[in-house]
């Protein structure tokens, strides 16, 4: 044999490499094993903690899609209902008309002061939904709230407004419906 090798002795039952028994363990050892979890235990508790946070994520998911589907749902009422008060204000005014085409005996008069009264109950409601009037006669052309019908030569400033054919309306400050105007032009053109 040589200086490097060393002769192999094979342990028996009765001794470990430390010179201990095999049937009593070192204490140090068999403390640390009994502390440390088995590779199955640990793939085990690895295995319900990624299923635990499946599960979490797909409650998550779901509730992600629960609060997208009902803010769709409320953004499609809101829209769909958005005119719910201003609907329920013009009702009396639909019945003041209503009432109007009853009445068989009526004086002209008395048609005229419920006609006039209609249409008090109308400017209120429009009031209250911030829809106002546009009635441009004697400003300036603004084709952003006027629609020119014709142009007609006129003593007045060109480009001014001097005939309002149909009363334009603004809703907050969107043109809802333009007025619809006749310009001034210059008489030598």
């Amino acid at each position: 044999m040589s200086d490097q090798e060393l002769p192999i002795t094979p342990l028996g039952p009765a001794q470990s490499g430390n010179g201990q028994s095999a049937a009593e363990p070192p204490q140090e050892e068999a403390s640390s094993q009994e502390n440390m979890p088995s590779l199955q235990e640990l793939l085990r508790h690895a295995e319900l903690n990624a299923q635990e946070h499946h599960d979490a994520w797909l409650r998550a998911k779901a509730e992600a899609d629960n609060v997208r589907k009902r803010a769709q749902i409320d953004v499609a009422n809101a829209y769909k209902y958005a005119i719910e008060t201003f609907a329920a204000e013009l009702l009396p005014v639909k019945d003041g008309l209503e009432a109007t085409l009853r009445a068989e005996n009526a004086s002209f008069e008395a048609l005229k002061s419920g006609v006039e009264l209609t249409l008090k109950q109308l400017t209120a409601v429009f009031e209250k939904a911030n829809i106002r009037e546009v009635n441009p006669e004697g400003e300036k052309f603004d084709p952003h709230r006027h629609q020119a019908i014709s142009m007609l030569p006129s003593e007045k400033e060109p480009n001014t407004v001097i005939n309002v054919l149909q009363k334009g309306y603004l809703l907050h400050d969107r043109v809802v419906r333009p007025a619809l105007v006749t310009v001034a032009k210059a008489k030598d053109a």
